[in-house]
């Protein structure tokens, strides 16, 4: 798989996580059967066309943390009724998108 076809992957996938929910970068990579490759995810975010309309606030680090340096990641959860740990994370117990198997 080429890095085009991966990111076009990344972006099926992550249009499937339901608003309040979220999905970890490593989530990601695994349904797209390349499990070691979650940086990858994050580069395919990173660089998803706007015309896309991809949800990627919806994706966060295996703890819970939100994107570096994106201020508005929290206020767009927020809006879709997630809430935050006291260290800022998000509570990944509570709102982890729970994939049914069939799904991808």
């Amino acid at each position: 798989m080429n890095r085009k076809e991966f990111s076009n992957k990344v972006y099926e996938i992550v249009k499937d996580i339901p608003c309040g929910n979220v999905a970890t970068y490593g989530m990601i990579a695994f349904l797209c059967g390349y499990p070691r490759h979650s940086r990858m995810v994050g580069q395919a975010l990173h660089h998803v066309p706007d015309f896309l309309n991809i949800p990627c606030h919806r994706v966060v680090n295996v703890q819970g943390r939100l994107v570096p340096g994106w201020t508005g990641q929290k206020q767009l959860l927020v809006n879709e009724g997630i809430r935050f740990k006291e260290n800022g994370c998000v509570d990944l117990k509570k709102y982890l998108w729970q994939v049914n198997s069939g799904i991808v």
